[in-house]
């Protein structure tokens, strides 16, 4: 991984940008000096349950059920921003919600968001 301090509206940001295909650590999102941190490593993600995965990349902006509960089929489980806009993602089946994400990290496209269990 390198390190640039890039400047943006007269703003400076250290970011650390990963070669593609680098047999380095797993990938990690660019993170600018004032974003929030994550709150929690993400759990590894097992084959069992429906998972939720997200529909575009955005920022989670809230976690609306804890861990470990129990939700209902269209539950709004969490709140991913994206262009500014807040959009709920909802649980696709009934069962236990198990987060693979915290808040305030950032996630791309078909990120596994969830898995229902």
């Amino acid at each position: 991984m390198r390190n640039f301090i890039v400047t943006v509206d007269g703003k400076q940001y250290e970011v650390g940008v990963e070669e593609v295909g680098s047999p380095q650590s797993a990938p990690s999102a660019p993170v600018a000096a004032s974003a929030p941190a994550p709150q929690a490593a993400p759990k590894a993600i097992s084959g069992k349950g429906t998972k939720v995965v997200s529909p575009f990349p955005g920022l989670i902006k809230n976690l609306l059920v804890a861990d470990g509960a129990s939700v209902k089929k269209d539950q709004p489980i969490l709140v991913l921003e994206a262009m500014k806009m807040d959009n709920d993602i909802t649980a696709p089946c009934d069962g236990t919600v198990t987060f693979h994400v915290a808040k305030g990290v950032n996630v791309e496209s078909d990120a596994v968001l969830a898995v229902i269990g």
